[in-house]
């Protein structure tokens, strides 16, 4: 069978998504959970819109301003039409299923939404009232006129009226945002059961009070994506902060790429399509909410049953309880798992050294984290302590700035030396480094992370952490935070593997090198998880390295170009996702190297963006009771047969449950995860403590 070498980068995130979509159309998890992940698909692909299809767009509108050939603009539209026929169907697929199991369920558990067609005389007086009295003061009905087109927000609801004078045949057209400050579930008089509305229908239904002498003819709720591919200039040096908010100010009235809409005005919908300049395949029509991730049914109290019990999430045993922190990890590394482990002691680490004596200096990378950042403000207090404070912020993490911005200038006022980035490179890696004076010298702690600062997300996402005190990875922590704030040369280091100078090269390598040592009586070995496989020249390595004989077992979360199980090819390569109760984020590679295996972690994805244009980090984890432990993470995501789907050479990819033989039992890898950490916190304490001075002696 002929094939082509990669899958397209932009088709294998749909591909993605649609792996999303179908955790919600599993029927046996509960109706909130459903929900959830209905959720997640939809809200991703107003991002996708915004980067991805804006890029396409911009492309496909490049090649046919110079004229280019019809060959190269035919492929663009391919794509394009392609990409929007499988979201499509995945829309439809997924409506259906709110509409005709989701929502019926969670009304069957007592919770039921009311959409306007459904509201009893009681409703319509208790909902209009409540319009009067607390939503329409708040509205701002914006004209659309010839002259003008009022602005409109990316991403947030709007209420769309076509108006006539009462007798008159001119009509117009009015629109109306949806208040982002009231809730969106307004809860309706009780009657046996939790019903609630949805702000956006209320104000669809009364928004003629806005417009008195004027009758409503159509009216719809609509949204749009903006181009958010939007590049600051990084030139700026000195007023990089205002560089960065003028490129979001612009962001903000970029040109739309889609337009989602509820049904009831062609005419609406028509129109409002021509004023944003969009065609048939940028309209999007669905038959239930839009924007549901703004929808928080999980915050609704007292609907347990509804809902997936929450996974407990355990302490570390190697922190044992008044053990000093420090002594502690000169003792030996430390591993987390987050969110199977607590992040409570990165909290510790920045808290700890915010305020001991003997602490005189904190280098740390921080790309995002969270509103209210307990990290951030103890580096605020670590400043104001009389530390040495430098923190590289990473200002252009797309979606964050503004949040960035904001903490970066209250670090500044309290004395932190803040630096920002590099130009034209993302600073990706996740490090932090507290220097201690000890006694008659300068010790220094490390920790490293395929995940960022974050402590809300570190509750949601997979990710794995080190502490350590071993002098060969601090060394090359330090060289890497004077490469970033400094003028610099590349340094050589001996154990951190750093993007964009060595990382790509590095990994390469590492392929290479398995190959040449693979035999037919000892196969090769190589490992990987990761959340997206797009670098071509690393694929063309895998494919080198399969067809030398080695055995390669790649777990992908999204967009995977690499073409699995092809004769010749790649019949020795196996890829997989899995997608599940948490998110996927670690970053892991193991080589055999004949018997003297490595295993490294990773901030990077294999993608051209994270090698060649982002200061990404590899590490490698030399501990040999911490390897075993990594490397039996990474070899269960290849035996899970419940949450997992395997990639065919076709494209295709094919829940593994499905081909479960009936004498097979399940294996779920997030739930064996689960089960060993438990089982690793619940172990007595003396034994808890035999086990630290074990590793202790390694």
């Amino acid at each position: 069978m002929k094939t082509t070498s990669y899958f397209n980068r932009d088709l294998s995130w749909i591909d993605f998504n649609e792996r999303v979509l179908e955790e919600g159309l599993r029927r046996e998890l509960p109706p909130m959970e459903r929900f959830r992940y209905l959720s997640i698909a939809f809200s991703n692909f107003d991002e996708f819109f915004m980067i991805r299809i804006a890029g396409v767009k911009a492309a496909r509108n490049a090649v046919r301003k110079n004229n280019a050939l019809t060959s190269e603009l035919r492929a663009f539209n391919e794509q394009f039409h392609q990409g929007a026929e499988k979201i499509r169907l995945i829309f439809h697929q997924g409506y259906e299923c709110l509409q005709r199991e989701v929502f019926p369920a969670l009304a069957q558990g007592g919770l039921e939404l009311a959409r306007p067609d459904s509201y009893t005389d009681a409703e319509k007086a208790h909902l209009e009232s409540f319009f009067t009295r607390d939503i329409y003061s708040i509205l701002t009905p914006l004209r659309i006129g010839d002259e003008r087109f009022p602005p409109i927000q990316n991403y947030d609801l709007y209420a769309a009226f076509l108006l006539a004078r009462k007798g008159e045949d001119a009509e117009f057209i009015s629109v109306t945002q949806i208040p982002a400050s009231l809730e969106r579930i307004l809860w309706l008089p009780a009657m046996g059961k939790a019903r609630w509305a949805l702000l956006e229908d209320v104000v669809l239904t009364w928004g003629a009070l806005c417009h008195p002498g004027y009758e409503v003819r159509e009216r719809m709720l609509f949204k749009i994506n903006r181009d958010a591919d939007v590049s600051v200039d990084e030139q700026r040096d000195e007023d990089f902060i205002e560089a960065m908010e003028e490129a979001l100010e612009y962001r903000g009235r970029s040109r739309v790429v889609r337009m989602v809409y509820s049904p009831g005005s062609a005419r609406l919908r028509d129109e409002l399509a021509r004023r944003f300049e969009l065609g048939e395949d940028d309209l999007y029509e669905v038959s239930g909410p839009l924007n549901l991730g703004g929808i928080r049914l999980a915050d609704i109290k007292g609907f347990d049953n509804m809902k997936e019990a929450p996974w407990k999430i355990y302490a570390n045993p190697g922190f044992v309880e008044g053990e000093d922190f420090w002594q502690r990890i000169n003792l030996s590394d430390v591993l987390l798992h987050f969110p199977y482990e607590s992040f409570d002691p990165v909290l510790r680490f920045f808290r700890e050294a915010a305020t001991d004596p003997a602490v005189i200096a904190i280098k740390a990378t921080l790309y995002r984290t969270s509103g209210d950042s307990p990290i951030v403000r103890a580096l605020e207090e670590a400043a104001l302590n009389g530390k040495q404070v430098t923190v590289v912020v990473e200002l252009k993490a797309r979606f964050d700035e503004m949040r960035n911005i904001s903490w970066a200038k209250g670090l500044e006022k309290a004395g932190v030396i803040v630096v920002y980035g590099l130009a034209r490179l993302k600073v990706h890696a996740k490090v932090a480094i507290v220097i201690r004076r000890e006694q008659d010298r300068v010790k220094r702690y490390v920790h490293l992370s395929t995940g960022n600062y974050n402590d809300g997300t570190a509750r949601l996402y997979e990710d794995i952490g080190l502490f350590t005190a071993r002098e060969e990875l601090a060394f090359d922590a330090g060289l890497l935070f004077n490469m970033i704030t400094g003028y610099s040369v590349i340094q050589s280091t001996r154990c951190l593997i750093i993007a964009p100078s060595a990382l790509k090269r590095r990994l390469i390598e590492l392929i290479e090198r398995e190959a040449q040592r693979s035999s037919q009586e000892y196969p090769g070995r190589i490992m990987a998880k990761m959340n997206a496989l797009a670098d071509m020249d690393i694929i063309d390595a895998l494919y080198r390295a399969s067809e030398s004989g080695v055995k390669i077992d790649l777990c992908v979360r999204g967009i995977c170009m690499l073409v699995p199980g092809v004769v010749g090819m790649s019949e020795h390569i196996r890829v997989v996702s899995v997608i599940d109760h948490y998110l996927e984020h670690s970053r892991i590679c193991y080589f055999a190297n004949g018997g003297a295996d490595e295993l490294f972690l990773a901030s990077a994805d294999w993608m051209p963006r994270n090698l060649e244009r982002r200061v990404e980090l590899m590490f490698p984890i030399l501990q040999d009771d911490l390897k075993q432990r990594v490397r039996a993470i990474l070899s269960a995501y290849f035996e899970d047969n419940s949450h997992a789907h395997e990639l065919m050479s076709d494209g295709t990819w094919v829940s593994r449950a499905s081909q479960r033989g009936t004498d097979e039992k399940p294996f779920r890898v997030q739930a064996a995860l689960l089960a060993r950490t438990r089982e690793n916190a619940e172990r007595p304490l003396a034994a808890r403590e035999e086990f630290i001075v074990r590793r202790g002696q390694i």
